[in-house]
């Protein structure tokens, strides 16, 4: 008695029929299931399709733009495209960098006040608002909503309405120079000082001009004028901000405190820990991703003031690239120039981020 190969006895080889048409139904299915996900895909695609139409308008088209117009020499009035637009190619920006004129120096001035105003504005508001957010973390704190809105009611409050109570205090007869004639101290005109804060630290030691060593040229402006510090209206201006912004980011570390998990800090307290080494060795590492965050917009924020300078008028000791960009294109008609500036203060943001990313990490990591 024979059996047919592949099949059991008795079966006849149906067996191996069985299996033969299984083997080539199979294809079938695969070919329908990428055919699904292929209409997947295309569905997937064709929701997301408006927003990307919205972001193409909206973002990318007027980024290219911009982005041509650095390349010309525009007025503002005709068609950058056509005849009243001169095509210069890289010649806006070695203006800016290269370049001996007077343009320049406004450039490399509003750099190095925007770095002052970066290097001042960035750790006090930081150091507020986290000291603002311990604060109202305190379980045994009564009023805590209401301490709550009120720091965080100057960052939702006009910017241009806070500017103008600040410069109507700190003007020549303003509230904050009333009070100290009242103590007997001439304050400065806070609005309309130019001088910087560390040149009148070293007044008192005689220091009362560049030394020999400070007098050289570093990019249209001397060793003297780069460590003169923020000027006096400039530091204004960060008090302002610092006033205005801790808000928005003690709300940030109060929502990372009330992430940690309280078993954390009970632990560190039966073994023997202080309350500032709970705080240092356990709150704030676990703090480290809100810290990056904070850090990282303030950084851009700072890089990009504009309300303030604005209002303190086209002066030298406080303009900011965003303000000369603005000022070139709108009140000089040289738009090429000022999106220029406008790349060259992107550039520079996207590098300072990276160095930071690369001093303080991510936070992913823990």
């Amino acid at each position: 008695m024979t059996t047919s190969i592949g099949s059991e006895p008795g079966t006849g080889g149906q067996g191996a029929l069985a299996g033969t048409v299984q083997a080539t139904a199979a294809p079938p299915r695969r070919s329908a299931g990428s055919a699904l996900r292929r209409q997947e895909r295309w569905a997937g695609w064709l929701f997301v399709l408006p927003a990307l139409a919205i972001l193409g308008v909206f973002l990318v088209v007027p980024i290219g733009l911009a982005f041509w117009v650095s390349l010309t020499r525009w007025d503002g009035l005709s068609s950058p495209f056509g005849g009243g637009a001169e095509f210069v190619g890289l010649g806006n920006y070695r203006d800016l960098i290269t370049v001996d004129s007077l343009t320049r120096q406004n450039f490399v001035t509003s750099v190095r006040n925007n770095f002052y105003f970066v290097l001042f504005t960035v750790p006090l508001q930081t150091a507020l608002a986290l000291s603002l957010a311990v604060l109202l973390n305190n379980r045994f704190l009564r009023g805590r909503s209401f301490f709550r809105t009120a720091f965080f009611f100057p960052s939702i409050t006009s910017s241009i309405a806070t500017t103008l109570v600040f410069l109507f205090l700190f003007s020549g007869g303003g509230a904050v120079n009333e009070l100290l004639a009242f103590l007997g101290i001439d304050g400065p005109n806070w609005t309309a000082d130019s001088r910087g804060v560390f040149h009148q630290l070293l007044r008192p030691f005689g220091v009362d001009g560049p030394p020999a060593w400070a007098q050289g040229q570093v990019v249209n402006l001397s060793w003297w004028d780069w460590l003169a510090g923020p000027s006096i209206t400039l530091c204004v201006i960060i008090a302002l901000v610092v006033w205005t912004t801790s808000g928005t980011f003690m709300l940030m570390f109060l929502a990372g405190l009330q992430n940690i998990n309280e078993e954390v800090l009970e632990a560190a307290e039966v073994d023997g820990a202080t309350g500032w080494q709970r705080f240092r060795l356990v709150t704030l590492p676990m703090l480290r991703p809100t810290l990056i965050l904070v850090l990282t917009l303030g950084l851009i924020s700072t890089w990009q003031v504009f309300d303030q300078i604005y209002l303190t008028g086209n002066n030298p000791a406080t303009i900011t690239p965003a303000y000369l960009s603005y000022s070139q294109s709108f009140q000089n008609s040289a738009f090429g120039v000022g999106a220029a500036i406008a790349f060259l203060l992107f550039a520079l943001i996207i590098v300072l981020a990276s160095v930071q990313r690369r001093l303080v990490g991510t936070g992913e990591e823990d």
